[in-house]
């Protein structure tokens, strides 16, 4: 999937968020990371939405893993 010019929404990011088996989010200068396969879907979302309530840019997929929004530092060394 991707979102190109048309804006993806709740149902998108959950949509992404089940086939992943971590979740992986830079909101401001922190990293989160959660199972989306027990995360509640309000979680999930307050990490996946952004404030215009569609899904916030970049989103990656890599392996098994969702990755949300980009740190300054970058994710190398996360685990």
């Amino acid at each position: 999937m991707t979102a190109g010019k048309s804006p993806q929404g709740p149902n998108e990011a959950l949509a992404l968020a089940a086939k992943a088996k971590r979740l992986v989010s830079a909101k401001g200068t922190r990293l989160v990371s959660l199972d989306p396969r027990t995360a509640s879907k309000e979680e999930i979302l307050a990490l996946m939405l952004g404030p215009t309530g569609n899904l916030r840019a970049p989103t990656l997929v890599v392996g098994e893993t969702l990755y949300v929004g980009f740190p300054k530092e970058g994710f190398e060394g996360f685990k």
